[in-house]
C-alpha cells in the first residue's frame, strides 16, 4: 500500500463520519473522524520516506509517537496538528470504551479537525 491509498481511506472515513453524525451518531462519527486522521497520518509517514512500512507500527499510541518524531519534530507538520490527532483520539476512546457518549457538536469538531489535517498532510 502507498500513501495514496491511505489519504484515500482517510478521505472516505472523514465522508463516513460526516453521515454518521447527519444520522445522529455523535460516537459513530468521532470514530470515523480519528480513523480518518489514523490513516491520513499512515499516508503522511509513506509519503514521506520516514517509515517504510506502516504496517509494523503496530499500535495507535506507537503510530502517534511515530507521527511525531517524523512529521511534527521535524517541521513537516505543525504542533497543532498533532494536538488535534491526540484530541480526536481522546474523543474516540470516550465515545468506544468510556460510554460517556460524545455531543454533536463536539463530534463536529472533530470531523473538522479530521478533514484539516487530511488537507493539511495530503498536498
Amino acid at each position: 500500500m502507498n500513501a495514496n491509498h491511505y489519504f484515500e481511506k482517510a478521505r472516505v472515513a472523514a465522508h463516513s463520519a460526516q453521515l454518521l453524525l447527519d444520522a445522529g451518531d455523535a460516537d459513530g462519527a468521532s470514530n470515523r473522524a480519528y480513523y480518518a486522521m489514523f490513516d491520513a497520518a499512515r499516508g503522511a509517514l509513506l509519503g514521506s520516506g520516514a517509515v517504510p512500512n506502516v504496517l509494523e507500527i503496530k499500535t495507535h499510541a506507537g503510530l502517534i509517537a511515530m507521527f511525531s518524531l517524523h512529521m511534527v519534530k521535524t517541521g513537516l507538520v505543525d504542533i497543532d496538528a498533532s494536538k488535534q490527532f491526540n484530541q480526536v483520539q481522546e474523543m474516540r476512546l470516550i465515545a468506544d470504551y468510556l460510554g460517556d457518549g460524545i455531543d454533536l457538536a463536539k463530534a463536529q469538531v472533530a470531523i473538522d479537525m479530521a478533514k484539516n489535517f487530511i488537507e493539511k498532510l495530503d498536498n
